[in-house]
């Protein structure tokens, strides 16, 4: 059993929901049969489906506290080229501020409540009893990881845990923006388009990237009323996730100044814009833009 391992069954011991991650802390790639999430994805999903595949496949939505599932032959493999453990916060109804830099730290500390602390590689994690939507780059270095999300697992912290304050729940309205009346304000000009020609080592062909990238703008601009900044994230990581087996570089940030373009036009301000886009593709650690 590794230990990586053994720390997933007590963590699940406690009713919290656990999965292994790979190198770069994300999750493990979906099996053939649910690639493309061509299973329709798991029930407890945003977009309920129908799939029960036995394998830890739909990243955090695989997550459980179920030792059978935990030590289960479909998930042994992935525990043993595991690199960390993550859990899912809103699966064992807390809330993780993610605090990526001693400034957001500092602006914790003058706003938020006290409660448990988890020292990161770069910060810090608040941890909060209460579960609630997620969003990223709700402020300079603030995530909201909850529901629909999952987060590292770096020790149990310090402190006692304190209920979920009404700051952390206006930080993801804050986000979710309306969409702005007139001209957008931004220093973006014009739509930054990418070019086959930056991405030397892409192993995909021009009419791949620009499929699947249309289809993500066209997700961000759907989101007219609220959510854009959280789709943006959701569209970057995915983004990520194609080009994670290329030798690269494959113009990731030409591809990042597109999605941005597209979350500012409906409404999201591009500090926030830049920020979502900036960590989903930063989910695939060493990845070359």
């Amino acid at each position: 059993m590794s230990e990586h391992l053994r720390t997933a069954l007590r963590l699940a011991s406690s009713g919290v929901p656990v999965l292994p991650l790979r190198a770069g802390k994300v999750p493990f790639g979906n099996c053939r049969t649910c690639a493309r999430n061509a299973c329709g994805g798991r029930p407890n999903m945003k977009s309920a489906g129908t799939c029960r595949c036995p394998e830890p496949c739909h990243a955090w939505a695989a997550a459980t506290a179920n030792p059978d599932v935990l030590t289960s032959t479909p998930w042994a493999a992935a525990w043993w080229q595991a690199a960390a453990v993550a859990y899912h916060p809103g699966g064992a109804r807390l809330t993780v501020v993610d605090l990526d830099d001693i400034h957001a730290v500092a602006w914790a500390h003058e706003t938020l409540p006290p409660t448990r602390t988890v020292t990161t590689t770069r910060g810090e994690h608040w941890i909060y009893l209460g579960a609630m939507r997620s969003a990223n780059a709700v402020r300079p270095g603030v995530d909201v990881k909850s529901l629909m999300q999952y987060t590292r697992w770096l020790g149990p912290g310090t402190s006692a845990m304190a209920p979920l304050p009404a700051a952390v729940l206006a930080l993801v309205g804050r986000e979710e923006t309306t969409p702005a009346r007139g001209e957008v304000v931004s220093s973006l000009s014009g739509r930054a388009r990418w070019d086959a020609a930056v991405a030397t080592g892409c192993r995909h062909t021009e009419k791949y990237v620009r499929t699947g990238l249309e289809r993500g703008l066209a997700l961000v601009r759907s989101r007219t009323e609220s959510g854009a900044a959280s789709q943006a994230f959701g569209v970057a990581q995915f983004l990520a996730q194609q080009h994670a087996q290329c030798p690269g570089p494959c113009g990731l940030e030409g591809l990042g100044q597109e999605v941005i373009a597209a979350a500012v036009s409906v409404g999201v301000p591009e500090p926030y814009a830049a920020r979502a886009v900036g960590n989903g593709l930063n989910t695939e650690a060493g990845r070359a833009a």
